[in-house]
């Protein structure tokens, strides 16, 4: 592994195709024989740091279609979280209903689960049929994993009955030395960031792409009034970036003081800390309350001028649901993609029929959508949200702060790369927007 090392960072990638793989790699991993340890507790005392290991595991053989890369950078994203504290339930159910698909599938079906839905690195092997990408290319991985042969998934990948999320309901995940992905999941890596940088924004980047933007989610146009929650973090930051690069208008949902001067580092100039404003929207466990719904909603007004959300970018869930469908205006869209508060969503029926709005679902994205946003991030449209950086053996702590909400933007994780601030080979556009790629860190 030092070799490979040593020629990504001495700039001499093209030599990697000829030097040997190593028979193991350190990866993140969860253990299927633990997959009990939190019985009892409740949800948020649950605990990444005692679930997540830093294992020796075997090197998977890249099968037909398939590219092993050397991972410099990868980074937390929700799932994550949920892999490593066993909810809604155990991944290795995934691992092991996928492995009955197929020979090459088996190989998934372990007794670990090796995490992590993003990357940054480097290609070091290819299988059969693959010729887009070679040994040596730079490249980020999105997280969609699919095969493609069945006709469903020919028109939008997503619809496709046998598309996963790689890293969550595959093995081999991007938070180790080594992953394996299947080539259509590569895109270039940006140049002008550097391994963290780049592994962080891929399934936020365009998970919040086809939810705003695409023609299968939102199809947000300018002039919108777009509702963000949690528009510091992982998403709603990247959604905060597509709004006012589309010509939207954000009004974004915060929990603080501190987040809420994030948002205006990002451009945004409505909005609403609810911790300070104090609106809680369920009484108790079981009860909603709607007057909390209005206050809201008049909040929403007070900063727009009367407008109401014509889109209400939603991923809190349980939480917050209700209240979204309240607020949109008529006609309006809720579109959702997660449920990190709670995947049973409550609310009042009259407010979306009556009023003709609609609810969208919105799974992370197809190749395409994936690509787009990617340019984005390339061509240094939308900017990488970085707050802090691991290294892999502090991976439970990383999973631990997002899962408490204690962070900001992404959290990053070191795997290879030594170091923070390596793989820069565009320095000039990286001059021209380094306070934008900062903004997130240190705070």
């Amino acid at each position: 592994m030092q070799k490979i090392l040593d020629a990504v960072l001495a700039g001499e990638t093209a030599a990697l195709g000829s030097l040997p793989v190593p028979e193991f790699y350190r990866g993140v991993t969860v253990h299927a024989d633990e997959v009990e340890m939190f019985a009892g507790e409740s949800t948020q005392d649950k605990d990444p740091r005692r679930s997540l290991h830093v294992d020796e595991v075997p090197t998977p053989e890249p099968g037909p279609g398939e590219a092993l890369v050397a991972v410099m950078a990868s980074a937390i994203n929700y799932n994550t979280v949920w892999t490593s504290i066993f909810e809604p339930l155990s991944t290795f159910e995934f691992l092991r209903r996928y492995g009955r698909t197929s020979e090459l599938a088996a190989r998934h079906d372990q007794p670990y689960h090796v995490v992590g839905s993003d990357l940054a690195g480097v290609v070091l092997r290819t299988g059969p049929g693959v010729h887009a990408w070679k040994p040596g290319d730079r490249v980020v991985a999105h997280c969609l994993d699919v095969g493609l042969e069945h006709p469903d998934g020919h028109g939008d990948t997503m619809l496709d009955p046998e598309q996963r999320i790689w890293g969550f309901e595959t093995n081999f995940g991007g938070l180790a030395e080594l992953a394996l992905v299947k080539s259509n999941q590569l895109m270039p890596k940006p140049a002008h960031l550097s391994w963290e940088e780049a592994a962080c924004p891929g399934l936020v980047n365009s998970t919040a792409y086809r939810q705003l933007v695409s023609r299968n989610g939102a199809a947000m146009k300018q002039g919108d009034t777009v509702l963000i929650w949690g528009a510091s973090g992982g998403l709603g930051s990247y959604a905060t970036q597509f709004a006012l690069g589309g010509g939207a208008i954000p009004v974004c949902v915060v929990s603080s003081e501190q987040k809420a001067e994030i948002c205006r580092r990002m451009g945004a100039e409505l909005i609403i800390d609810r911790s300070a404003e104090g609106y809680r929207f369920w009484k108790d466990e079981q009860t909603q309350d709607p007057k909390e719904w209005r206050r809201f909603g008049a909040r929403i007004r007070e900063l727009t001028g009367g407008d109401d959300p014509d889109i209400v970018f939603e991923h809190p869930g349980r939480e917050t649901f209700g209240a979204s469908v309240f607020v949109a205006r008529r006609g309006g869209t809720i579109v959702t993609c997660a449920s990190t508060s709670g995947f049973l969503h409550q609310y009042d029926n009259r407010y979306l029929w009556m009023h003709l709005k609609r609810i969208i679902g919105s799974h992370f994205a197809n190749y395409r959508e994936a690509w787009e946003a990617n340019r984005l991030i390339t061509r240094g449209r939308i900017h990488p949200t970085l707050s802090s950086v691991y290294p892999l053996e502090q991976t439970g702590q990383a999973a631990f702060d997002v899962h408490r909400n204690a962070h900001q933007g992404k959290v990053g994780v070191l795997c290879l790369a030594p170091e923070e601030g390596l793989g820069v080979t565009d320095p000039e556009l990286r001059e021209r927007h380094l306070p934008e790629i900062n903004r997130f860190r240190g705070v």
